[in-house]
């Protein structure tokens, strides 16, 4: 599970004034990306242990999509942590596989008992790295 990919479709609530999907739900879409991802991949012991919460956005957008729409995403952790954060890539590519919106995101992992930043170990982000 070393990249993750799943398709969103433009719905009306994802439109805005100008016919196309709202900046903001491509923000919600790249932190679904990321929670699904860790869902699927994480060790059932980092998942009770740990959660994330974003640091840091960076995003292009290239293009965009309308009502009905489809987008492929995909995801990745890319090089390792730094502490207790990690870069999260996440790409949007329309039906013909041209990019549209590019994100990397920071997240910093969280101790889920104390609430406080824990330094992420190898162990657990190898389920995610190439």
């Amino acid at each position: 599970m070393r990249r993750f990919a799943r398709t969103f479709v433009a719905e009306p609530q994802h439109i805005d004034a100008l016919g196309h999907v709202n900046n903001t739900v491509w923000v919600q879409w790249i932190q679904d990306m990321a929670t699904a991802h860790w869902d699927a991949a994480a060790r059932p012991e980092d998942r009770a242990a740990f959660f994330w919460v974003v640091v840091r956005h960076e995003i292009d957008y290239r293009g965009n999509v309308g009502l009905g729409e489809s987008v492929r995403a995909e995801t990745w952790i890319e090089g390792p942590a730094q502490g207790a954060k990690s870069l999260r890539r996440v790409e949007f590519a329309d039906a013909g596989g041209r990019r549209l919106v590019s994100a990397a995101t920071t997240w910093a992992m969280l101790d889920r008992a104390t609430g406080r930043l824990a330094r992420v170990r190898p162990e657990v982000l190898a389920p995610f790295l190439d």
